[in-house]
């Protein structure tokens, strides 16, 4: 009997060890999620979103850099970050130039707690039970103002708690844009409507963390799209049971992908990001991705 138990204890060490080294690759196996959405008004030409979030950037990332630079050869219509971008100080630089070929297109951003915060080591199974929403304790370390003039020095929409407009496409088309801060740490505020510019009938929302609330919310104020980010999708995923945490109050089959809202003609993407803790680099089940999302016109 003692033979059998430690062969049994050898086989799930050397499958737990397996496990861990296979998570650890998975976190640097990069790819593009490629997506169609007809929610265009009728006869406009395809809009093409590039979809960017939670890189958490450490500044030794080369590979991850090379590859966020690269998207620029897909040539979108708009690029879209919904933060969590870089994880310590010295990263923002790192970040930026993963960024800088992006910033030749029209882009919109929100950031997320982790913009202002650099990480902490956490127990990462405090996840299965805590309870979502964060109150931050401590000063903000990053330098998140930084890294935010950079972004709207190149015509970027910064959209915590705003809103704006961009022309879209071949067609130009007036595209209305409306964010939220981070509903994570509590900061989320809904912009009052000070008036459009040119009329729009598309509406395109960003969010960090999709908190049912939050999402609700940019769904009630006509946005046709929500954008976000923060789930990691999930990060660790069961085969036949799927993503164990969102941290958020989002049901776990919205943890990744782009899925209707609640009967609405709405859709919610989120993207299940491009990086990890930097302290638990492992991702398992949940490749990292980067998302392109073709809009096409309505019949």
């Amino acid at each position: 009997m003692r033979v059998n138990l430690r062969k049994a204890a050898f086989r799930v060490a050397l499958i737990g060890a397996a496990a861990a080294g296979y998570a650890a690759a998975e976190a640097h196996w990069y790819k593009l999620d490629r997506r169609q959405l007809a929610i265009l008004p009728p006869g406009s030409p395809p809009i093409r979103v590039l979809h960017i979030s939670d890189p958490h950037f450490t500044a030794r990332q080369r590979r991850k850099v090379a590859w966020v630079a690269r998207l620029a050869e897909l040539e979108p219509d708009l690029v879209v970050t919904t933060g969590d971008n870089f994880a310590f100080g010295d990263a923002m630089e790192t970040a930026l130039e993963a960024y800088e070929p992006l910033l030749a297109f029209p882009g919109a951003f929100v950031l997320g707690s982790n913009d202002y915060f650099s990480a902490e080591c956490r127990n990462p199974l405090a996840y299965l039970w805590r309870s979502h929403t964060i109150v931050p304790s401590r000063q903000p370390d990053l330098p998140t103002d930084a890294f935010r003039q950079v972004l709207t020095g190149a015509g970027w929409l910064d959209l915590d708690n705003a809103r704006g407009q961009l022309k879209l496409g071949t067609a130009g088309l007036p595209t209305d844009f409306v964010g939220l801060a981070d509903p994570h740490a509590g900061w989320d505020r809904f912009p009052e409507d000070q008036g459009a510019g040119a009329a729009s009938t598309f509406k395109l929302g960003l969010v960090h963390a999709p908190y049912t609330a939050a999402v609700q919310s940019l769904v009630d104020d006509g946005a046709r799209l929500i954008l976000a980010g923060h789930t990691h999708g999930g990060q660790v995923t069961v085969p036949g049971v799927g993503a164990l945490v969102t941290n958020t109050d989002l049901p776990l089959a919205l943890a990744s992908g782009i899925h209707r809202w609640r009967g609405s003609e709405a859709y919610l993407a989120v993207s299940p990001g491009l990086g990890t803790s930097p302290f638990v680099p492992l991702r398992l089940g949940r490749r990292p991705a980067a998302g392109l999302i073709t809009l096409t016109a309505q019949a």
